[in-house]
This record gives C-alpha cells, sequence and structure tokens, in this order.
C-alpha cells in the first residue's frame, strides 16, 4: 500500500504540479532562466572571492554565494546522476534524455524564485558563532512562516525535509556506497560503514562552514573528473555522435515508432528524472541559497538557477553520452539496468575489465559522500527552526552517524518508500508556498533588472518592498 501511494505521489502528482510551476514561473519571469545565463555566470565566478558583498554579511561568517552554490551542487549530484540517468534510458529509451533536458530548462524558473525567496526572508542566525554557522540562515519554513504567517505550514515542511535529507536519503546514499564498494573493491559493509560515519561526523559537526569549505573543494574535483571522463568516449566515438543526437529527437517524438506508448514512457522518465536530480521546487536548496552574503536576493536567486542546468545538463548529460556513445545500449545491451548500465558503458570504452566498476565505485563514493553532508545541513537549518537547541542539534548529529552506519551494513527495506512519501509532501508543502509568495520575488527581479539597466551593481534595500516591513528587516542595513 505505501509502495504504491508512493508511486502515485511521485509519478504523476509531482510531475504535474512541478512542471506546472516550473511552465508558470517561466513565463512570470520572463525567461529568467534564459536571459540571464551570462549574469549567472558572471556572479558565480565572482562570488568565488571572499571580498564579494562582504559589507553585507553584518558580522558573523560569510558564506559565499560560490560555495553555496557548491553545497547545493554536493546534493543534486549524487546516486541519481549515474544510476538514475542509466535506470531512464534502459525503461524510457534514449528519448527519455530530451524531456529531461526540457525540464531542466524550464524547472531553472522554479529553482530561481525559491532561492530568491529564501534570500528574501533570511534572518540572522544567533548562534553562528557558536555553532559553526553561517551569519544567515533561512528556507521554505522561514519564508512560509515569515510570508505566508501559517505556523502550522512552515513546521510541517521542517519535519518534512529533516527526515527526508537528513535521515532517509542519507540512508540511500550510504548503502548505495557500500554496494558499490563492496563489488568494486571487496570491502566489507562493516569497514564502509565505519569510515563513512566518522568522515560524516567530523565534517558536519563544524557546522555550514565546514560543510562550505568541504564542498568548495570536493564537488568542482569529482565533477571534472567526470566530465573529462565523458569527453573521452564522445571524442572517441564522435562520429557516432550525430546519429545519437538524431536517436534521441527520434525516441522522444517517436518519429520512427509505430505507437505513441514508447513517446509517453521517455516524456515520463525523462520528466521525472530531470526533477528528482536537480531538486527545483522541492524546496531543499534554499536551506543554503539563504546563507550566503550577497547584495541583492535576486544575485543567489541566480546562481542556484545554474546549478540546475550544472546538474541535469551537464552531469547527467555526461551519463548519458557515456551510455549511448559507447554503443552498449544501441548494440541492444540493455537487460542491464541503473549503475550497472553505466559500469558496463565505461568499461566498453576503456578496454579493461573491471575498471568500470572501480572508476564508478570510487565516482560514487565522492558523489554519494558529499550528498550526505550537505543533506544534513538541510535536516540542521529546519530542525533548529522548530527549536533552536544544542542538545537536540548534537542528538541529530548522532542520530545522522547512526543511519549512516546502520544503512551501509543493512538494506533500505522500506526506508526509500518512505522517503518518497515524505518528499512528495515536503514539496507541496513548498511549491504552494511558491504560488503565493511568488510575487515578491518578481518584484526583486524587477528591482534587479532596473539596477542592471541604470548600470549599477544591484544592491537592495527593505524599503524596496515597504508591504513586508519588518519581515525582511535584515536588508536594512
Amino acid at each position: 500500500m505505501l509502495s504504491d501511494i508512493a508511486s502515485f505521489l511521485t509519478d504523476y502528482v509531482l510531475v504535474v504540479i512541478l512542471l506546472i510551476a516550473a511552465i508558470v514561473f517561466t513565463v512570470k519571469t520572463g525567461g529568467v532562466q534564459f536571459r540571464y545565463i551570462g549574469d549567472m555566470c558572471r556572479l558565480l565566478v565572482r562570488s568565488g572571492s571572499r571580498s564579494v558583498d562582504k559589507r553585507h554579511h553584518h558580522g558573523g561568517a560569510a558564506v559565499t554565494g560560490f560555495q553555496a552554490f557548491m553545497v547545493s551542487i554536493a546534493s543534486r549530484v549524487g546516486t541519481g546522476n549515474l544510476a538514475g540517468v542509466a535506470t531512464a534510458i534502459a525503461i524510457g529509451g534514449a528519448g527519455s534524455i530530451f524531456w529531461m533536458w526540457v525540464i531542466a530548462l524550464l524547472g531553472a524558473a522554479s529553482a530561481f524564485v525559491e532561492s530568491t525567496l529564501a534570500q528574501l526572508f533570511k534572518e540572522h542566525d544567533p548562534r553562528a558563532a557558536e555553532s559553526g554557522g553561517a551569519a544567515f540562515r533561512g528556507g521554505p519554513a522561514y519564508y512560509i512562516l515569515k510570508g505566508i504567517g501559517n505556523r502550522t505550514w512552515a513546521a510541517a515542511f521542517a519535519v518534512l525535509i529533516t527526515v527526508t535529507f537528513g535521515l532517509a536519503f542519507n540512508s540511500v546514499q550510504s548503502n548505495t556506497i557500500a554496494d558499490a564498494f563492496g563489488e568494486a573493491f571487496g570491502v566489507p559493509r562493516i569497514a564502509t560503514g565505519l569510515v563513512l560515519t566518522v568522515l560524516t561526523l567530523i565534517i558536519i559537526w563544524g557546522g555550514i562552514r565546514s560543510i562550505a569549505r568541504f564542498s568548495q573543494w570536493v564537488v568542482p574535483v569529482m565533477a571534472v573528473a567526470y566530465i573529462l571522463l565523458a569527453i573521452y568516449i564522445i571524442a572517441v566515438n564522435f562520429s557516432r555522435l550525430p546519429e545519437v543526437l538524431a536517436m534521441i529527437v527520434d525516441e522522444a517524438f517517436g518519429i520512427n515508432e509505430a505507437f505513441g506508448g514508447t513517446v509517453g514512457m521517455a516524456l515520463v522518465m525523462g520528466t521525472k528524472r530531470g526533477l528528482f536530480s536537480n531538486e527545483a521546487g522541492e524546496g531543499s536548496t534554499p536551506n543554503v541559497a539563504a546563507t550566503a552574503s550577497v547584495s541583492h536576493p535576486v544575485k543567489q536567486g541566480l546562481i542556484q538557477a545554474l546549478g540546475v542546468f550544472t546538474d541535469t545538463l551537464l552531469i547527467c548529460t555526461c551519463t548519458a553520452l557515456i551510455i549511448l556513445c559507447s554503443g552498449v545500449y544501441h548494440d541492444g545491451c540493455t537487460g542491464a539496468n541503473g549503475i550497472v548500465l553505466t559500469q558496463q558503458a565505461i568499461e566498453s570504452q576503456t578496454g579493461s575489465h573491471g575498471l568500470g566498476e572501480t572508476f564508478v565505485g570510487i565516482a560514487i563514493f565522492f558523489f554519494a559522500f558529499t550528498s550526505i553532508v550537505a543533506n544534513y545541513y538541510y535536516g540542521e537549518t529546519n530542525l533548529r527552526f522548530l527549536r533552536d537547541s544544542r542538545r537536540l542539534v548534537t542528538a541529530y548529529r548522532l542520530c545522522v552517524g547512526g543511519m549512516v552506519f546502520a544503512r551501509a551494513m543493512a538494506s533500505l527495506g522500506t526506508v526509500w518508500v518512505f522517503a518518497d512519501i515524505t518528499m512528495a509532501l515536503m514539496t507541496l508543502c513548498n511549491v504552494g508556498a511558491l504560488f503565493v509568495l511568488g510575487k515578491w520575488a518578481l518584484i526583486c527581479l524587477e528591482d534587479y533588472r532596473t539596477q542592471r539597466r541604470c548600470g549599477i551593481d544591484p544592491t537592495f534595500h527593505a524599503t524596496t518592498i515597504p508591504e513586508l516591513g519588518d519581515k525582511i528587516s535584515v536588508w536594512n542595513k
């Protein structure tokens, strides 16, 4: 029964709701994710400097826009980028990749709105210095409470994301790492679990600053390594690339198909893969977007929108092209599914037996482990929204470590089913808030546009939206 409920929520309700939100916000923002792609890249590069917007963090520890971006990428880029894309191809065909691209292009607008709202309604963190935290904290729970004034709604979101990301999703990542290392290197599960638990506790005990520093260095390295592998496989099979691209388009629209069933499956699988991988609209990435010290809410909104492109158009596409260009899928070897299909594709191109397992095992470790530490922060910031207690946060950190260890050694059982349900409910809470509060993000965007047209570096002040008053008092200074 739980499995049926989870399937209904994720396969139908969420796909439809998130797709509607993506289209609505793309139209209302005038295609912000397309018009400001140059600003996205420029802001990300500039925010890599500690000096940028330093005057706007008002004391405490400054988390740069670049660091916040990397933490969100750490959460987004996980095992789904390797296994999920392969599953989409195996079930929905190459056409699913086309629809994955479409939903990423549209979903970036939802990511922009939720992260802009997180910045707008963020608040000073009173325990920043003692908890290893950032100068600011925020996210959907905070903008639901401040913008809508509904504490029950905000608390429901906070509980759901704390359970979903901090505990359930981290269990999945831990279990996947243990599986990969067991297959690739024969490492006992208990050894993997112990190492993972120790590393996790060391990093998360340092708070968001420690997580941000870790993600800032590890995420780019792991992403570049994976992209280079994809480039190598594409280069080796460059003559096959036009055929692969044509296959993606053909199967997306059923040009060479007699019936529409294949098209429908490609649409569903591609849409799901894109939505669930880049997390646009789910309400997860705004929690870290709020920590960034920037001079205007729209700046971080644009940076986080770029994260959708990085996850789906770049990393997920790399996996797709590795599989399709290798010929494993084209040659009919689709008996394999998920991560096995990715491993077969890599091994077929390297000519070395076991190299696919080894590379994928290492990649999964970095992809999944960075997700664990980033997911933890989403849980912590919402736990502190419910009750800002050092003892409670300490207990939560120990629970996260315990779940990482336990699930490295045991099967997931119903954990994934519960995670699907709580994730769906969490997303519905957030999307509802976006429809109610989206108008404020649009006002911020117009203010940003006006200042950019005047040739000045946009700076936001609370008086721009006097209706919100003290709800955005953090922007008064």
